[in-house]
């Protein structure tokens, strides 16, 4: 293997969701510049705060919305039932 090529700073990070505070754990090589505790095991992490995770993604929740202009949801949903037959 190459020397070198590696980070060095791969480490755990604090991921904080800003819209209900989740936390993630996920090693990273993200800059960070503040620390806090985590709440899932109590330990000091380096923190990088999210506007918005897969805790809170409308795609990721359920809470998509699909907005239909002229009927071309259905016309697709009909081209694919043909497809499968």
């Amino acid at each position: 293997m190459k020397k070198d090529i590696h980070p060095q700073n791969y480490r755990p990070v604090l991921f904080i969701d800003n819209s209900d505070n989740t936390e993630f754990i996920i090693n990273s090589t993200v800059k960070t510049s503040e620390t806090a505790k985590a709440k899932i095991d109590k330990k000091e992490y380096p923190v990088f705060m999210v506007e918005i995770s897969s805790a809170t993604h409308p795609f990721y929740t359920g809470q998509e919305k699909i907005l239909d202009t002229a009927g071309r949801v259905e016309r697709f949903k009909q081209k694919r039932a043909k497809a499968k037959k």
